[in-house]
């Protein structure tokens, strides 16, 4: 029982070194993290993107920071990817028009183009700014007020148009 035990334990261990050694970038801003949940995001039958949701030691809280990674199946333009998160927005609720064309401007000089295979992670930091990678290298941050909660919205918020996808991403969000 003892030795079931400890093996149980290693390899937790083992997984969650494994887990953060895969998203090194987060590790400054997301002590203790661990992935909560995962989806695909599909689109008229064709997969656009794997998402996961990281969350750190508070779980997926409010004012906690927290890690959104989506890996591309396919090439698009990063000028798309901007102008469908701003759509996004604007069908959960995201912000006033005004914001939004803002936002949108933001996203377009920070979304690189991606191909098949690309990762992009926006980390959600405390006070509402998020830090966009593309891999380990940091794309900007967009530190605008409500920009945070109305990105975020897009995958993790009631109103999502995908909620098949944020019901698998925090699957496992809560503390743990």
């Amino acid at each position: 029982m003892a030795r079931r035990l400890l093996l149980a334990l290693l390899a937790g261990l083992l997984a969650g070194g494994a887990a953060l050694a895969a998203m090194p970038q987060v590790a400054p801003d997301l002590p203790g993290a661990r992935m909560a949940g995962q989806g695909t995001f599909t689109w008229f039958g064709m997969k656009i993107y794997d998402a996961s949701l990281w969350v750190g030691e508070a779980g997926y809280a409010p004012g906690a920071p927290f890690a959104l990674e989506l890996h591309y199946a396919r090439a698009l333009s990063g000028a798309r990817i901007a102008e469908a998160s701003a759509d996004q927005m604007e069908k959960t609720g995201g912000g006033t028009a005004a914001q939004r064309a803002l936002w949108l401007e933001q996203m377009r000089a920070v979304f690189p183009d991606v191909k098949e295979g690309s990762r992009i992670t926006g980390v959600f930091l405390p006070g509402g700014a998020v830090r966009f990678h593309l891999g380990a290298s940091v794309l900007g941050t967009i530190a605008e007020p409500g920009f945070a909660q109305a990105f975020a919205g897009i995958w993790l918020g009631p109103r999502t148009t995908a909620p098949r996808l944020r019901e698998a991403l925090l699957r496992e969000a809560a503390r743990r």
